[in-house]
């Protein structure tokens, strides 16, 4: 298969590399101070561009959380709704709501019992539509969904092993409206690919909200088990309504209904546990059935292990994976390898039951080699269309590709944990990239503009800086802030300095009823306030995931209206316990779902090290009226 053309561009948007080394932190910081002494302006926000992105049919996905006050009854207003469509909410047969609701997608049910029925009508031109599903009962603030473990086992070395849920993703994988869950089982002896050792198989199942198990897929010896061996996404590839699951596969995997892919019998781990020799395999799973529909070797390829940074097997193993509207209509799949050194991206689309390779990037290609995209990946990717133009970019690192493939810029800023893409600036057009760097000689972190790579501002260099998280979490200050754990303050959305950091620097959620968003770190959120955070929820009986990294399972806006759900799996994997706000907001945005990029954005959350979503619009303080997605649904 060979890549796609490049196309040529348009004359007003320069396509030629950026580059911005360190060596300026001073200058820029003083500059960012002097901008931030003046109040912000925020710019009118905009929707997607004019073509309408396949998106998921959704039902309202309805709750109900009980909370000392009653329910909290909240709901999904989807992009598919008029702009001017209302809602009545119905107790049993009983309308509560004396006129049609139309400032916001929930309602306190004052006093209700924690058993109550609900369900809800829209309310178009005046008139009352069919009601929706009945609401999801979260009857002590929390859902639980049932999970059973795999059976443990005992690795060539005699190690026993045992299992634990980890990472999850989402997607309709019936086509019945309704969000299905997809999780992955860590053996309790993963290893990072700096560890040798054996490992147990990587197992992932395909879940209904009631505990319903659709299929299980084992994934073989010739997967080792870690936070950088499968990266899986769930999306509505080839639009038919229900989503697909894609996953690198190996001889021996076993999919959905029991058959196996490749040779059942081989076993290539040497004694080291490292899988370096045999084939590898992309394959796409039905997800319904969990059956294997489409299996094709992996690009990029393993070829020569040392290529890849070093030659025992660390480097080689490292992935990444998204999903991306690179047509600027239909979904795509993002699988990739590398980012110490040689860095490796493959897209792929799924149609008609088939795989075709749409292009691929390598850093060490004649067109690539030298213009500084070696060694600029992150330990995870974003995905956003960072120059306007309707199609999505890969942001892997300090690097950008083009929706069509080709280099779009490099800092040249290297290797970091972290990263996070959206609107942060919002006195600024289009969006911005806030990253925190490991290189010691290279700034510790900066904000620059999404579609040129120009640094905007950055902090001091001198350490290796593993976290870092940018959004609008002080109210007092105009844009999103950002924070990373070698510098000493929060700083602004221009680099000033506002005092005080957050307590934690790892997820997000939008929590409570305003706009600004929360601190969720470990199994608790917080609200971050200038003399010390407030604690909002401390979520009992379950534990966070990937050691030190301490995320959950999966964290976005899930079900209800636009705020984020946090699904954890509970302390003895019995369960994945999903929490959901029980405050009443005035805010109205649509669903965060038919946000594309927040969309994708939980496809790629199990991507490596968990970062949190964001959409491609400011949601904060003083924002203006969130934007209508331009979408169809299939």
């Amino acid at each position: 298969m060979t890549d796609i053309s490049r196309r040529p561009r348009p004359a007003p948007r320069q396509r030629r590399m950026r580059r911005f080394p360190g060596g300026r932190a001073a200058a820029v910081l003083t500059a960012a101070v002097a901008l931030a002494a003046s109040a912000l302006t925020v710019l009118p926000q905009t929707a997607h561009a004019a073509t309408a992105r396949q998106v998921e049919r959704l039902d309202r996905g309805l709750t109900s959380v009980h909370t000392g006050s009653g329910n909290l009854v909240s709901w999904r207003w989807l992009a598919t709704d008029p702009n001017d469509v209302a809602f009545n909410v119905y107790r049993g047969g009983t309308r509560l709501n004396s006129s049609p609701i139309t400032g916001s997608t929930n309602y306190l049910d004052a006093g209700a019992a924690n058993s109550a029925d609900y369900t809800v009508r829209p309310v178009v031109n005046g008139t009352e539509q069919a009601p929706s599903e009945h609401a999801l009962q979260f009857r002590s603030g929390y859902l639980d969904v049932p999970i059973s473990p795999p059976a443990g086992g005992r690795t060539p070395d005699g190690v026993s092993y045992t299992y634990e849920a980890n990472d999850a993703s989402v997607g309709d994988l019936d086509g019945d409206g309704r969000l299905d869950l997809v999780l992955k089982w860590y053996p309790t002896n993963a290893k990072d690919n700096a560890q040798d050792g054996y490992t147990g198989n990587t197992i992932v199942d395909g879940l209904k909200l009631d505990g319903t198990r659709l299929w299980r897929v084992d994934l073989g010896r010739n997967i080792r088990s870690g936070a950088h061996y499968t990266q899986f996404q769930v999306y509505d590839y080839d639009g038919d309504g229900k989503a697909e699951v894609a996953m690198k596969t190996a001889d021996g995997t076993r999919d959905g209904t029991g058959a196996v892919i490749g040779n059942a019998s081989a076993d290539h781990r040497n004694s080291s546990g490292y899988v370096l020799s045999g084939p590898e395999f992309l394959t796409m799973f039905n997800g319904q059935t969990g059956r294997a529909m489409g299996t094709v070797d992996y690009a990029p390829a393993r070829g020569n292990v040392s290529s890849w940074g070093d030659n025992y097997g660390n480097r080689v193993d490292r992935f990444l994976a998204g999903t991306a509207y690179l047509d600027g209509s239909r979904p795509s799949l993002i699988m990739a390898r590398g980012y110490y050194t040689r860095s490796v991206i493959a897209a792929w689309d799924w149609r008609n039951g088939q795989f075709t390779r749409r292009w691929t990037f390598d850093t060490s290609s004649s067109t690539n080699s030298g213009r500084g995209y070696d060694g600029q990946g992150n330990h995870s990717l974003s995905v956003a269309d960072v120059d306007t133009d309707g199609k999505d970019e890969i942001v892997y690192g300090a690097m950008t590709v083009d929706d069509n493939g080709n280099g779009l810029w490099t800092t040249r800023l290297g290797h970091g944990d972290a990263g996070h893409v959206s609107d942060l600036n919002p006195s600024r057009a289009g969006l911005e990239y806030f990253k925190v760097s490991e290189d010691k000689s290279k700034p510790g972190s900066w904000m620059a503009d999404a579609r040129t790579g120009q640094i905007l501002w950055q902090t001091a260099s001198g350490s290796d800086n593993g976290r870092g998280v940018a959004a609008d979490v002080h109210a007092g200050s105009p844009g999103a802030e950002a924070w990373s754990a070698s510098d000493t303050t929060l700083r602004s959305a221009t680099g000033a300095s506002l005092g005080r950091e957050p307590s934690s620097m790892n997820f997000l959620s939008w929590w409570d009823g305003d706009p600004v968003r929360e601190l969720l770190d470990g199994t608790r959120v917080d609200k971050y306030g200038t003399s010390g955070d407030t604690r909002l929820l401390t979520a009992s009986g379950v534990h966070s995931n990937n050691g030190t990294k301490s995320t959950p399972s999966l964290s976005g806006d899930l079900l209800g209206d636009w705020r984020e759900e946090v699904v954890w799996p509970t302390a003895g994997n019995t369960a994945l316990r999903i929490y959901s706000t029980p405050h009443q907001t005035t805010t109205r945005i649509t669903t965060l779902l038919h946000d594309s990029m927040y969309r994708t954005a939980l496809a790629w959350q199990n991507t490596a090290y968990n970062q949190p979503p964001h959409p491609s619009f400011f949601i904060g303080n003083g924002m203006p009226t969130a934007p209508r997605p331009t979408v169809h649904t299939p």
